[in-house]
C-alpha cells in the first residue's frame, strides 16, 4: 500500500504551475477575453495621451492659440472617460473572476481531501491543510484578479511606448532598448530566490495554522495540564520562523523592485540629457521630446511594476504547487477491477479470511493477523481484549479506511476490495466510543446519517436513543447550535445524539465501539433497550469492555495482540478460565459482578 503522505509534486517553484490553473479558467474565457480588450484600451488611452502632450507643447504653446489648450483639455476629458471606463470593466472582470475561479478551486480541494482515506490524515496535518485552502488560494485569488492583469497591462504598455519611442527618436530608443536588458538582470537573478523563499514563506505559515488548529481544539488539555506557556513559547517559535521567511522574502523582493527602479530612471535621466542638447540643436522638437519622455517613464514604471507583480507571480507558483499536491494526492482506497456494485441493502454477513494488516505509518507493527472468524446475518457479535489488540482495526477494516496487507474481507460474499468505498460504507451504521457532534442544530447532527429525513423522523430517533427528554430542554429544542464539538452538551448527552443518528440512519451493519460507555446507569439501560431493539434483524458488531454489552452477545471474540484468543458465550468464555476470564475479573468486579 502506498504511502499516503508521498506526494508526487512537480518541479518546485516552477512558473509554469500556474498554467495547471488554465482547466479553472476556461469557463470564464469569455470575462477574460472582455478584460483584455477592456485592458488594451485602457493602454491605448494612455499611450494617446503622449501623443496629445507632443501636440499641445508643439502647437499650443508654440502658436500662442488659446483655443488649442481649451481644445486640447477637451480631448484629455474625453480621452480619460474612456480610460475610466475601461479600467472599471478590466478590474471588475479580472476581479470577480479571480473571486470565482478560486472558489471553484476551494471547492475541488476539499472535495478531493474529502475522498482521501485516513491513512493520509494519519501523517499529514490537518491545519496545513486548511492553510493551504485559505492562506495559499487567497494568494493566487490576488494574482489572478490584480497581479496578472497588471503584469499584462504594464507589459502592453510597455510594449506600446517601444513602438512610439522607435516612431518617435529612432537614436533615444535604441539607447532604451539597451537599457532593457539591464532591468531583466535583477528579475532573472533575484526572481528565482524570491520564489523559494515565497514557497518556504508558505510552509511556515502553514506551520502557525497547524499549531493554532491543534492548540485550540485540545484547549481543555492544554490548560488542564498548565502547558499554556509551552504552547505559547511553540506558537512563538512558529510564529517567528514565518516571520524570518516572510522577512528574508520581502528582503529580496525590495532589492529587486529598488534595483529596477533604479536602473529605469537613470536611463530616462540619460535620455533626457542627450534629448536636451538635441533640442538645443534643433534635432528635435520640445513636444517630441516631451512625448518621448512622457513614453520612457512609462518604460520605466512598466519594468517597476513588472517587477513587483512577478514576485507575487512567483508566490502564486509556490501557492498553486503546494494545492495540486493535493490534488495530485490520490485516495488509497478504490474499488479494484472487476467492480462489484452491491445490492441495495445486503444482508450484512461478513467473513474475515486470513486478513493481515499494518497501519501505513507504522508498517513494521503488525495490528491485526492473520484473523479468520464469520458473522452470521443477524448475528450480534462483541470484539474483546486488552488495549491495542486490535478492536478498533477490525471496524476501520470493515468500513474500508484501509485495505488489509493480505487476505480478504467480504460482506455477503463479495470481496470489499472490489466493492465502491462509498457503496460499502452505505451499509454500514458507526457509534464511535467517543462521540463526534459537529456545530450545527440537533436535527442536522441526527439527520448526519440521512440528510432528507423529515422531523418526524429525527424526533422517533431521538425518543429511540432516549435523548428526546434533554433535547427538548434545551433553548430552541431541536433547532439548538451544539457548539464545535458538541460542547453545550454533556458526555452521555452527546452519546445519545450518536446513537440517535445511528437509529435513524437505518443500515444492515451497525458497529457499536462501546456505544454506551459515557451513559450513567440509568441512561445506559434505556439505550441498551434501545439499541437492543435496533440490533434486531441486523449484523451488529460490538467492541465491548463492560460486562452488560457482552452478556447480551451471541458470541465473543477475544483478541490479543492483533490475533484471535479465543471464541464463545460469556459463559462458555468464563467456565475456560483464560484471558477473557482475567479481563472479566480486573473490568467488572467494581460494578458488583462475579465471575
Amino acid at each position: 500500500m502506498a504511502s499516503p503522505a508521498a506526494f508526487v509534486p512537480p518541479p518546485k517553484g516552477d512558473i509554469a504551475q500556474l498554467a495547471r490553473l488554465g482547466r479553472f479558467l476556461v469557463p470564464y474565457r469569455l470575462r477574460i477575453g472582455g478584460a483584455l480588450a477592456a485592458l488594451t484600451v485602457a493602454a491605448g488611452c494612455v499611450l494617446a495621451l503622449g501623443q496629445g502632450l507632443r501636440h499641445v507643447v508643439d502647437a499650443g504653446f508654440g502658436s500662442g492659440d488659446p483655443q488649442l489648450l481649451n481644445a486640447a483639455l477637451a480631448g484629455i476629458v474625453a480621452v480619460a472617460v474612456v480610460l475610466a471606463c475601461a479600467t472599471w470593466a478590466r478590474f471588475y472582470l479580472m476581479m470577480s473572476t479571480g473571486e470565482r475561479v478560486i472558489a471553484d478551486v476551494r471547492k475541488q480541494v476539499f472535495s478531493h481531501v474529502l475522498a482521501l482515506t485516513p491513512a493520509f490524515y494519519d501523517a499529514a496535518r490537518t491545519g496545513e491543510i486548511a492553510s493551504r485552502l485559505t492562506n495559499d488560494s487567497e494568494q493566487i485569488r490576488q494574482v489572478i484578479g490584480f497581479g496578472f492583469s497588471m503584469f499584462l497591462r504594464s507589459t502592453l504598455m510597455m510594449t506600446g511606448a517601444l513602438v512610439l519611442l522607435f516612431a518617435t527618436s529612432a537614436k533615444l530608443a535604441a539607447l532604451i532598448v539597451l537599457g532593457v536588458p539591464a532591468t531583466l538582470v535583477p528579475i532573472l537573478l533575484l526572481g528565482r530566490q524570491v520564489r523559494h523563499l515565497s514557497r518556504t514563506n508558505q510552509d511556515r505559515v502553514a506551520d502557525v495554522s497547524a499549531h493554532v488548529d491543534e492548540s485550540l481544539h485540545e484547549i481543555r488539555t492544554v490548560q488542564a495540564y498548565r502547558h499554556e506557556d509551552r504552547t505559547r513559547s511553540r506558537f512563538d517559535a512558529a510564529a517567528e520562523a514565518a516571520y524570518g521567511a516572510g522577512a528574508r522574502r520581502i528582503h529580496v523582493k525590495a532589492w529587486l523592485i529598488s534595483l529596477v527602479i533604479l536602473i529605469g530612471f537613470c536611463a530616462v535621466g540619460v535620455i533626457l540629457w542627450i534629448g536636451g542638447h538635441d533640442v538645443l540643436a534643433g534635432r528635435m522638437s520640445a513636444g517630441e521630446l516631451s512625448a518621448f519622455v512622457f513614453y520612457a517613464v512609462i518604460v520605466a514604471t512598466g519594468a517597476g511594476t513588472v517587477s513587483e507583480v512577478w514576485g507575487e507571480i512567483q508566490r502564486a507558483a509556490g501557492a498553486t504547487e503546494r494545492l495540486m499536491e493535493l490534488l495530485d494526492t490520490r485516495p488509497a482506497i478504490a474499488a479494484a477491477a472487476p467492480v462489484i456494485k452491491l445490492p441495495a441493502r445486503v444482508s450484512g454477513a461478513i467473513r474475515f479470511d486470513d486478513v493481515t494488516f499494518a497501519y501505513p505509518s507504522r508498517p513494521e507493527v503488525t495490528a491485526l493477523g492473520p484473523v479468520s472468524f464469520r458473522i452470521g446475518q443477524g448475528e450480534r457479535v462483541a470484539l474483546v481484549g486488552p488495549s491495542g489488540a486490535g478492536k478498533s482495526t477490525v471496524f476501520a477494516l470493515i468500513l474500508r479506511f484501509y485495505d488489509p496487507g493480505s487476505g480478504r474481507i467480504l460482506v455477503d460474499g463479495a470481496d470489499i476490495r472490489h466493492c465502491d468505498p462509498q457503496d460499502l460504507r452505505r451499509q454500514i451504521a458507526l457509534v464511535p466510543q467517543d462521540p463526534v457532534i459537529f456545530a450545527a442544530s440537533v436535527a442536522d447532527n441526527v439527520r448526519f446519517g440521512k440528510p432528507d429525513a423529515t422531523f418526524d423522523m429525527v424526533r422517533d430517533a431521538c425518543a429511540a436513543a432516549h435523548a428526546l427528554e434533554f433535547v427538548e430542554r434545551l433553548p430552541q429544542g431541536f433547532d439548538t447550535d451544539l457548539g464545535e464539538r458538541g460542547v453545550k452538551l454533556s458526555g452521555g448527552q452527546r452519546q445519545r445524539i450518536s446513537i440517535a443518528r445511528a437509529i435513524l440512519a437505518d443500515r444492515p451493519v451497525l458497529l457499536l465501539d462501546e456505544a454506551t460507555s459515557s451513559l450513567d446507569a440509568e441512561s445506559e439501560g434505556q439505550v441498551a433497550a434501545a439499541l437492543e431493539r435496533l440490533a434486531r434483524g441486523r449484523t451488529t458488531l460490538v467492541i465491548a469492555h463492560r460486562l452488560a454489552t457482552v452478556r447480551n452477545a451471541e458470541r465473543i471474540i477475544v483478541l490479543d495482540r492483533g490475533r484471535i484468543h479465543s471464541v464463545g458465550t460469556h459463559s462458555e468464555l468464563l467456565r475456560a478460565d483464560g484471558l477473557y476470564a482475567h479481563l472479566a475479573r480486573l473490568q467488572f468486579v467494581a460494578e458488583g459482578e462475579t465471575a
